[in-house]
């Protein structure tokens, strides 16, 4: 059972309510924004929070136990500063939202009703739709490790070790030409081979995109330069002359570890282990009539 503050019980206790909701939020670059459903901007913890988002909840849902509960919000783009440029860019991504019950007329008395990150957000003309997922959603990770026969690390960390300012897995350049949205023709510090930055990882450092990344989808070799295809096109548009950081990629095969890193020893996956091919494949040596039928007839 929820415990209500003094102020708010009695409030409640009055009959006639002047409540309204407001939800915090807090990206992972560290800004915050603050937004209500209320009719005019309230204070809340030093932070505004904003009226003119249109905002309102959508749905919300509370489970018990350890099911995951959550919510959704839904409301105007052109609020808070909020665009699609920044959805599309990840700055949302995973951003904490606590949901606070507030007296309008004394923001200070207040209940925070819960607290979770933002999942989905959905894009609509110039609207949008964000999930919020309740705490428990921490509890769906996978954590611990897995046997796979592909490496479960991720390229330079603790347990991976391979070094990813080396100059032969990083490098610079620069944006030649854009012939699609999701496809870039580049000039790079040094040569690397086809393939090389295959799954890798680019970070802009400069144009509109300057701090965003993007997963490469594939590192070509053309009679006009480089080629990096994304595997999304990025949310701002992308101009000749824009420098980005390129680092290797890795399919998480053991063959790449050894070949390409020769990182072999610290491989964190399992390659040798048997999978399905083994279950299903014919005993070595067995010949005809292992049909199915009876060995006796």
């Amino acid at each position: 059972m929820r415990d209500l503050p003094p102020a708010l019980a009695a409030h409640l206790a009055g009959g006639s309510t002047t409540l309204c909701h407001c939800w915090t939020l807090t990206r992972r670059d560290g800004a915050v924004l603050g937004f209500t459903d209320h009719d005019r901007d309230l204070a809340l913890a030093g932070v505004v929070h904003a009226a003119r988002s249109g905002l309102e909840a959508a749905e919300a849902s509370a489970e018990l136990g350890f099911a995951v509960g959550g919510g959704e919000v839904a409301g105007a783009l052109s609020a808070l500063g909020i665009t699609d440029a920044d959805i599309a860019g990840g700055l949302y991504d995973g951003a904490g939202v606590e949901t606070w019950l507030v007296d309008w007329t004394v923001p200070e008395t207040r209940l925070l009703l819960d607290a979770g990150t933002l999942g989905e957000v959905r894009r609509a003309g110039g609207a949008f739709v964000a999930e919020v997922r309740g705490l428990m959603d921490r509890l769906d990770v996978p954590t611990g490790r897995t046997y796979r026969a592909t490496c479960a690390a991720e390229l330079g960390d603790g347990r991976c070790r391979v070094n990813r300012d080396a100059p032969a897995f990083r490098t610079t350049g620069r944006v030649e030409a854009v012939p699609e949205p999701e496809t870039l023709l580049v000039s790079l510090a040094a040569p690397f081979p086809p393939g090389w930055f295959t799954a890798g990882r680019l970070v802009w450092t400069g144009g509109a995109q300057t701090g965003q990344a993007a997963d490469i989808r594939a590192h070509a070799a053309e009679a006009a330069g480089p080629r990096l295809a994304l595997w999304q096109a990025p949310a701002r548009p992308v101009q000749p002359g824009d420098a980005f950081t390129l680092t290797a990629g890795c399919d998480k095969r053991f063959s790449t570890c050894g070949d390409k890193f020769a990182n072999s020893l610290n491989f964190q996956g399992f390659p040798h282990l048997p999978g399905n091919d083994f279950v299903v494949r014919p005993v070595p040596g067995s010949g005809p009539g292992l049909d199915g039928g009876s060995l006796f007839r």
